[in-house]
């Protein structure tokens, strides 16, 4: 009797297992991956490590790979078929390292490696055995930081917005307080909302969190996707209301009540706060629609049920798109190592130490960058000085980064994005066209921005100046930077900029007058100093 059970169980319990050569094939894919993509996994341990709103970027693989180690009892009693549409993701994977590559954009890199894994895992498991587990894949994004002018802008509206609700709080309190800008006046003290209380380092880490309390939210997918999106909301109110009790502690308790360990303390009880209002919105979404339940019933982290005993064992085939995409990688590994080894074609120019300090009636007077601002800036020359003119006192401020490569990590950043981490306020972004003027046979054109810091307005002008184009839109840099390296075997270039303030009295109009003709004076010497 025993023995017809345990053959029926046997017939009917099928497992299927890796050949030790499958693992073998899997190291060597993790090891291509890796190589090729060594720059940009590179970047992503550096962000994680000193950036407060992306530390938790460590945890995502782990995470990921319980994702899929959670669905094991499903997965080892399937056959894995394989997919040929692997094969496209990997080649798609492939594509955004060069493109990530030579554009000098760690993000396409990043996301291209999601891709390439993605790419891998379809090509071993095919393309129904993937949708048990695509979840855990995509979680894979959100350890990948914003591109930086997406985070400034990103960063300085929450700042705005935290600002103006958090000076609601205050006055709730029956306490008088003004806002300008970012700067919350107390009266006799003055609270400044910075960057780091924009409430991202709360927002990235909460976002992700409600996507794995998403995931494990065993309820409709409405509710799932409002528990998800809910977060984004939860994260700016909340961080709102903490700049407003930290307003009403200033106003009671003096200025050390936003300073030291009570303002970090505070900023962990937030986000403590966060998840708290997080798992009581599940709450109340399990007390609407038929069948409800407790959420202990609704929310649970379930372990893999233990594999039967008597079951039939099966060895997976190899699938042949597995040894497609290993061959594809291979060639674009190689090809990473040898890119890294490759020698540009570098023009011949003079160093800015030479650049003239008197221009027409302008008199130049040089300043120098701080280490800290030349370690994140990677560059090769430069120069910064303040020109005045003569008799006046008109002052424009002159300042030009030069890359002789810009590899990944080593190129010119945009104005856009640093200004704003600065303090400064991007009031109004346009391209004019200064007459009269002409860079390699063509008209200079260039960003003008208005800028504000309080009651304190600048005029900028910026272009970057590359290969022989002057450009002024960012994404068009990278696309040239990429078409250059492949057609020129060139990527230098450099970023000019001009700013000027405007005075007690000035419009900004006239400020641009004066930025137009000290353009005129200075742009024939640029060509000495940054080669077509």
């Amino acid at each position: 009797m025993n023995e017809s059970v345990g053959v029926q169980s046997t017939k009917d319990c099928t497992i299927w297992m890796f050949p030790a050569f499958y693992w073998v094939l899997l190291g060597v894919a993790a090891v291509l991956l890796g190589v090729t993509y060594f720059d940009g996994i590179d970047r992503l341990i550096y962000r994680w490590s000193n950036s407060e709103e992306y530390g938790y970027g460590f945890l995502i693989p782990l995470l990921s790979a319980f994702l899929i180690w959670q669905r094991k009892d499903v997965l080892e009693k399937l056959e894995f078929s394989g997919s040929y549409l692997g094969v496209l993701f990997v080649l798609l994977g492939v594509i955004g390292f060069y493109l990530g590559y030579f554009g000098t954009l760690f993000i396409i890199m990043q996301y291209a490696l999601v891709v390439a894994i993605f790419g891998v895992a379809l090509s071993i498991m095919g393309a129904e055995v993937i949708k048990k587990v695509w979840p855990a894949f995509f979680f894979l994004v959100f350890m990948i930081p914003l591109p930086n002018f997406l985070y400034q802008e990103l960063s300085a509206n929450l700042q705005l917005i935290s600002s103006e609700i958090g000076v609601a709080v205050i006055r709730l309190f029956d306490i008088s307080v003004y806002l300008e800008g970012n700067v919350i006046d107390l009266g006799k003290y003055q609270l400044q909302v910075v960057e780091a209380c924009s409430g991202l380092r709360y927002l990235f880490p909460l976002v992700t969190l409600s996507f794995i309390t998403a995931y494990f939210f065993r309820a409709s997918m409405w509710k799932r996707v409002l528990v998800f999106l809910s977060s984004i909301p939860i994260t700016v109110l909340m961080n709102s209301f903490r700049i407003g009790m930290i307003g009403v502690l200033v106003e009671y308790g003096g200025v050390e009540q936003a300073e030291g360990f009570l303002h970090d303390f505070e900023g962990w009880v937030v986000f403590m706060g966060c998840i708290g209002v997080l798992l009581l919105e599940m709450w109340v979404l399990t007390r609407f629609g038929s069948g409800k339940k407790a959420l202990s019933e609704v929310f649970a982290i379930d372990l893999p049920e233990p594999t039967p005993e008597n079951c039939q064992i099966n060895k997976r085939t190899i699938p042949v798109p597995l040894i497609i995409n290993i061959v594809f990688l291979s060639i674009a590994a190689i090809s990473s190592i040898a890119l890294d080894r490759r020698v540009e074609n570098i023009p011949e120019r003079k160093l800015f130490a030479s650049f003239p300090m008197d221009i027409g009636s302008w008199h130049g007077v040089r300043s120098a960058l701080e280490d800290i601002y030349l370690d994140v800036l990677k560059l090769d020359d430069y120069i910064i000085a303040d020109y005045v003119k003569e008799g006046s006192s008109e002052v424009v401020n002159f300042y030009s980064a030069y890359y002789s490569s810009q590899k990944s990590g080593q190129s010119a950043h945009s104005p856009r994005s640093c200004i704003p981490g600065g303090g400064w306020e991007i009031v109004d972004l346009k391209t004019t066209t200064i007459n009269g003027v002409n860079i390699a046979g063509n008209p200079l054109v260039v960003n003008r921005l208005l800028i504000r810091n309080g009651d304190l307005r600048q005029v900028v002008y910026y272009w970057f100046q590359q290969r022989g184009r002057i450009v002024t839109n960012e994404y068009l840099v990278k696309w040239y930077i990429f078409w250059d390296a492949v057609t020129k075997n060139r990527t230098d270039g450099a970023l000019v900029r001009l700013t000027s303030t405007v005075r007690p009295g000035e419009s900004p109009e006239e400020v641009e007058n004066r930025l137009n003709s000290f353009t005129k004076l200075i742009v024939p010497y640029l060509g000495a100093y940054i080669p077509d």
